[in-house]
């Protein structure tokens, strides 16, 4: 027999304006179940859980709690008011607690690494986010509702978590973007879609297949109505008049099925996620050379060398402090090493996207943040208003005149990739850009980067979207080291083997070549190193003669003028991009080949 529920349910109904966010949802958690909550950004995730721990919010509906039943809940933003120390915030999850001298509140914070006497006001993001943790956790509740407990933790704190709860014997509640982290911790999972939940009984790897029938079963069924009706229309329009009375009924049921389509609500759209290109950037975007960095006595980076290549899609991964932004960086010239250099691409169009959202003014709109008070904005080189572009980006209409500061984590972060990815560019830097996106929304922002034609660099800690994405991965490691490795994080953790056993940097450089003991110095020989010296040269002019033929063909009354010339200019701006690219190549292989032999 089943156990009963430790926290339950029943036809819970909440509305924001005229929009339905739950519409009589009805769940049950029973001891020691390990489920996962799912769903769009602004599907109403938060507010379930927020239901789910008491909180009096919703137009109808009944919550239970078996008596004696401890629940503690992770929120998205914690708030950190009144507490004087980090111990003191902690303490307060314990109903019996000793204060914040209770050897509990000790031996976790000394679990998640924490300073109990630190003011709370002055903690980073990943600091404040293990606080949160370990306040949820240092009474050991019977339900754990965790809202986005990934975000802002490095890989190491994310692994220790996924140890605590898969050892935790209470029941626990997960929202979180991190798949895998969904997938190897929840067993059930809960879908919250246009209002309802739906439940399915297996992990979280069963989810998106589960889903897909769901939605194409809904999608046959509506088309299915929707013949229906035109074909009751159609009867409707040509009998009405001649069999009124007789007919009275099936135009009452044909009304009933016209208001059943109105209220049957489709899927929710998908964003529309693209990338601004700019100009093509050279070949080679990025070469970094023996660079190190020091703060003090602490080193950050310690003589790294790596060359990036356009269309790379580097990865930064590492604990939290390790350097991974400090090394960003310097790899795209807003920071001078100490020693070594930096050398950046032709024609680099960077734009980047930090993890504190500083370009987004809480008390601004979405509209004023991407246009400010014009109706347009210039999107990939076209103009575009401001509402239609909100729209791919799944905003609803009143959305667009509303503080920032009323938008969910996800919307936000939504708003700021909307800002960003419309500028042209051909080198993107994105830090920590996953944060309290939805799946769909993370997928789409992944084929996005995927089929940009510039340059990635990414700090995540999200190893699934890794896997999905970069070509090779930069792991610092918090004493300066910084080693890179071939693919994504699973590609990272097979390469690395036991830490104890790891090679050297020397090692494991993917453009390392091997040292031939004794060997002679080997040399390019006169024709190669006069081509080394004469490419560069070469490709100079070609970047200057392909940004005047640009320059002449953008003028759109060239063809009527002088149709002949137009088509000269074509024909051979298409001969000069393949001669640099050739070009490059050629330099590429070159500089590549002196290297090697001078190791």
């Amino acid at each position: 027999m089943a156990e009963p529920p430790l926290l339950a349910l029943a036809g819970i109904r909440y509305h924001l304006g005229d929009q339905t966010i739950l519409d009589g949802v009805e769940l049950g958690i029973a001891p020691g179940e390990r489920l996962s909550l799912v769903g769009r950004n602004g599907a109403g995730k938060s507010t379930l859980l927020k239901i789910l721990a008491g909180e009096p919010i919703g137009d109808g509906g009944t919550r239970f709690a078996q008596p004696g039943a401890t629940v503690a809940t992770l929120p998205q933003e914690p708030d950190f008011t009144g507490y004087p120390t980090v111990a003191h915030y902690v303490a307060a999850g314990l109903a019996d607690s000793l204060g914040p001298g209770d050897y509990r509140v000790a031996a976790l914070m000394a679990e998640v690494k924490l300073d109990g006497g630190k003011n709370p006001a002055e903690l980073s993001g990943g600091e404040a986010r293990r606080t949160a943790l370990a306040r949820a956790l240092v009474a050991e509740p019977d339900v754990l509702l965790l809202d986005e407990p990934t975000n802002h933790l490095d890989l190491p704190t994310i692994e220790w978590l996924e140890d605590k709860l898969l050892a935790w014997k209470g029941a626990y509640v997960l929202v979180s973007h991190d798949r895998r982290f969904l997938a190897n911790l929840s067993r059930a999972v809960l879908w919250l879609d246009r209002g309802i939940v739906r439940r399915l009984d297996r992990g979280f790897g069963e989810f998106e297949g589960w889903a897909t029938d769901i939605l194409e079963r809904e999608a046959t069924e509506r088309h299915k109505l929707d013949r229906l009706i035109e074909r009751e229309t159609e009867w409707a329009g040509k009998s009405i008049r001649a069999r009124r009375t007789r007919n009275e009924g099936r135009l009452r049921a044909l009304g009933e099925l016209r208001k059943q389509r109105r209220q049957q609500i489709g899927p929710t759209g998908r964003a529309t996620i693209e990338v601004g290109s700019a100009e093509q950037s050279g070949a080679l975007a990025i070469t970094a050379r023996n660079i190190s960095k020091h703060f003090g006595d602490r080193t950050i980076v310690e003589n790294f060398s790596t060359r990036i290549f356009r269309r790379d899609r580097i990865g930064l991964i590492g604990p939290n402090g390790a350097g991974k932004t400090t090394l960003l960086r310097m790899l795209i010239g807003g920071l001078e090493p100490d020693t070594g250099s930096v050398k950046l691409g032709a024609n680099l169009v960077p734009v980047v996207i930090d993890q504190k959202r500083i370009a987004l003014d809480p008390d601004k709109t979405p509209w004023e943040i991407l246009a400010d008070r014009n109706d347009h904005l210039l999107v990939r080189g076209r103009q575009m208003h401001v509402m239609s572009y909100l729209r791919e980006y799944l905003f609803r209409d009143e959305q667009a005149r509303q503080p920032v500061r009323t938008l969910s984590g996800g919307e936000r972060n939504r708003l700021l990739l909307a800002k960003a990815l419309a500028a042209p560019s051909n080198l993107l830097v994105l830090d920590e850009p996953t944060n309290d996106l939805d799946a769909d929304t993370l997928d789409l922002l992944q084929e996005a980067l995927s089929d940009y034609d510039g340059t990635v660099l990414l700090v995540s800690h999200d190893r699934d979207f890794l896997d999905r994405l970069v070509t090779s991965t930069i792991a610092l490691e918090s004493d300066g080291t910084a080693i890179e490795y071939a693919g994504g994080y699973s590609d990272y953790v097979v390469q690395r083997g036991p830490r104890e056993a790891s090679s050297t940097p020397q090692q494991l450089r993917k453009d390392k070549a091997p040292v031939r003991e004794n060997a002679p110095k080997a040399r390019l020989g006169y024709k190669r190193e006069r081509a080394l010296a004469e490419l560069p040269r070469r490709i100079e002019a070609l970047q200057a003669e392909i940004a005047d033929l640009q320059q002449a063909l953008a003028d759109p009354g060239l063809y009527r003028r002088d149709a002949e010339s137009f088509a000269s200019k074509t024909v051979r701006l298409a001969d000069a991009q393949a001669e640099i690219e050739a070009a490059e190549t050629e330099w590429l292989e070159l500089e590549l080949l002196r290297e090697q032999l001078s190791s």
